[in-house]
C-alpha cells in the first residue's frame, strides 16, 4: 500500500489523536495490567506490531499508556514512511539512547519517553502478500490505525485465520461524513467517494466502510471477544481548516477519478468544502481478545 504522503499523515495526526476513544483505550492498557509480568522489565517487554505504521502516530498515541518496557515491531511497505517514522520519533523522544555493537543497515530505536523505555524495530514487509509470516511473529499485541477499510475482505480474512493475540485497531472509516453548511451534491459526493475507496490499494477491491463488520464477524467466529466503540474524526474551522480543506480537496479529486459526478457539481461541492465551518468523518476503534 502506497500513496499517503508523511506531509498528510502530520496533518491529520492531531484529528487522529483526539477522536481515539479513551474508553476502550483504557479497556487495552487494563488488559495489560492484568498480566502482571509484561512491561516490568526488559526480558519481559510488552511486544507490539504496528501494521502500516506510517510515520509511527499510532505508537505516539499509545506508549505513555503502555507499561514502562516496550519492543514496537513498526511495519509498511513505503520505506520513505519508515525513514519518517524513525525521524519523527527521534524528535518526540525524551531521550534517545546510544547505539553499541555492529551497525545494523536499519538498526533499532532505542529512547526514553516519560519514563518509558521503548526499542523499536523497523520493518518494509509487503503486507499483502506476508500478513501470516508477520502475525507468525513474537507479539503480544497487532495494532493498526485508518488500515482495514483499505483492504480487501479476502485479505482480513487471512489476516484473522492467522491472528493468535490481541487486536487493537482503530479509526476504521465506517462511511458517515456530515459537512455544514449542507450542499446539494454531498450525498452524490459521498456515494462516488464511496466507489473509489472500493478500489485496489494493493490488497485486492478494498472492504471500505464494511471493513469493520467483517472484522467483527470474522473474529467473533473464531472465539475472541469484540469491544467497539466510536471515534469519529470532529473537526471545526478555523482550528482544523487546513486538515479539512486537504481533506475536501483529496476526496474531491478521488471523486473526480469515478467520473460519476459532474465537473461543475464537483467544483461547486468543492468550492463549498473549502469554506466548510465543520465536519465530521465517522470511525470505530476495536478491541479483540481471543478466547
Amino acid at each position: 500500500m502506497t500513496g499517503f504522503s508523511s506531509q498528510w499523515l502530520s496533518l491529520r495526526e492531531p484529528a487522529d489523536h483526539r477522536a481515539r476513544n479513551a474508553v476502550l483505550c483504557q479497556e487495552v492498557c487494563r488488559y495489560f495490567e492484568q498480566h502482571s509480568d509484561l512491561g516490568k522489565s526488559e526480558q519481559s517487554a510488552l511486544n507490539i506490531t504496528d501494521l502500516g505504521c506510517g510515520t509511527g502516530s499510532n505508537l505516539r498515541a499509545l506508549a505513555e499508556s503502555f507499561p514502562a518496557h516496550q519492543h514496537w515491531t513498526l511495519i509498511d511497505y513505503d520505506p520513505d514512511l519508515l525513514n519518517a517514522a524513525r525521524i519523527a520519533l527521534e524528535d518526540w523522544a525524551d531521550e534517545v539512547t546510544a547505539q553499541h555493537g555492529v551497525i545494523e543497515k536499519n538498526p533499532p530505536l532505542r529512547f526514553l519517553k516519560n519514563s518509558k523505555q521503548i526499542t523499536v524495530h523497523f520493518m518494509q514487509v509487503d503486507l499483502a502478500k506476508n500478513i501470516e509470516s508477520v502475525l507468525a511473529g513474537k507479539a503480544n499485541l497487532v495494532t493498526a490505525a485508518a488500515f482495514f477499510d483499505l483492504v480487501s475482505p479476502a485479505w482480513i480474512t487471512r489476516f484473522c485465520q492467522s491472528l493468535k493475540v490481541p487486536l487493537f485497531t482503530v479509526l476504521t472509516y465506517d462511511g458517515i461524513e456530515k459537512w455544514s453548511p449542507a450542499h446539494f451534491a454531498d450525498q452524490p459526493v459521498l456515494e462516488a467517494f464511496h466507489a473509489h475507496q472500493g478500489t485496489d490499494k494493493g490488497f485486492g477491491l478494498s472492504a471500505g466502510p464494511g471493513a469493520i463488520e467483517i472484522i467483527q464477524t470474522q473474529l467473533s467466529a473464531r472465539g475472541f471477544k469484540i469491544q467497539l466503540e466510536k471515534s469519529p474524526w470532529l473537526l471545526k474551522a478555523p482550528a482544523d481548516q487546513a486538515l479539512m480543506q486537504a481533506l475536501a480537496t483529496g476526496s474531491a479529486a478521488a471523486v473526480g477519478q469515478t467520473q460519476k459526478i459532474s465537473n461543475s457539481d464537483l467544483e461547486a461541492w468543492l468550492s463549498a468544502r473549502l469554506q466548510a465551518q465543520t465536519c465530521e468523518i465517522g470511525h470505530w476503534d476495536l478491541f479483540a481478545i481471543p478466547a
